[in-house]
């Protein structure tokens, strides 16, 4: 029997934990299904959410580098979120996830 690949069970924790919570999944997939997206869209996209919780966990994929803030200075001003190259490489994993979901059923 061929022996597996051993991975690197922490890197994976690490992974795990950005995407735990409430809400940091949903951010992430409501940023993928806008591309670009301002704040007050992505709030009323995802229901119960506050903009102080909002606020929050942006600034934590921001800093883990999952999300862009592209600020503009026009008037009137405004902020869009995008996702990084790293967060659509884990967009490609949700959708291997949703398809073993379905599977799961």
């Amino acid at each position: 029997m061929k022996k597996k690949k051993l991975r690197d069970e922490e890197a994976i924790q690490k992974s795990l934990k950005l995407l735990s919570g409430k809400w940091r999944l949903r951010v992430i997939l409501e940023i993928y299904k806008e591309d670009k997206i301002r704040f007050n869209k992505l709030q009323k996209n995802i229901d119960g959410i506050s903009s102080i919780m909002l606020t929050r966990i942006l600034k934590e994929l921001i800093e883990n580098k999952l999300v862009l803030r592209e600020q503009f200075d026009e008037i009137p001003p405004h902020v869009e979120y995008s996702l990084t190259r790293e967060a659509l490489g884990l967009c490609q994993v949700f959708n291997v996830l949703e398809e073993l979901g379905k599977k799961l059923k």
